[in-house]
């Protein structure tokens, strides 16, 4: 379960690191993709394989129109590879998705963790949003 929102930056050569307390919750083994919102995410591997893929695949294979994004999300995933240090090479394609240039907001959304730029989380979750209007909808989920 991965919750929390923690900054970092990317360095020079466009390497990153997963804070120290969302990865407690990675494998060691994890991909990272195109999200939803202009954010990237980031699985288990063995969640992504198991569960998340197994979704994907009761989606009929001559259903053209719902195998599109099954491409466009598959194609743009990547198996992340760390050096010594913990670090990865974010891939161009995600970064320039992404819109990362810097600084970026790790974020735990619970299955999954979210990546974004610095600018787009802060607008997309706004200064002046009220909390109350953002979890309203909640109770159409049951929740």
């Amino acid at each position: 379960m991965f919750f929390g929102e923690y900054k970092h930056t990317l360095d020079e050569k466009c390497r990153m690191r997963i804070s120290a307390k969302l990865k407690r919750g990675l494998e060691k083994d994890y991909v990272i993709t195109k999200g939803t919102n202009g954010c990237l995410f980031v699985f288990n591997k063995s969640y992504f394989e198991t569960e998340f893929l197994e979704k994907l695949s009761s989606v009929p294979t001559f259903n053209t129109s719902a195998q599109k994004p099954i491409r466009a999300l598959l194609s743009s995933t990547y198996e992340v590879e760390e050096d010594s240090q913990g670090r990865f090479v974010l891939p161009n394609s995600l970064k320039d998705f992404a819109n990362i240039s810097k600084n970026i907001v790790l974020v735990g959304a619970g299955k999954r963790i979210e990546i974004w730029s610095e600018e787009k989380w802060n607008n997309y979750m706004g200064d002046n949003q009220n909390f109350d209007d953002l979890v309203k909808d909640f109770e159409l989920f049951n929740v």
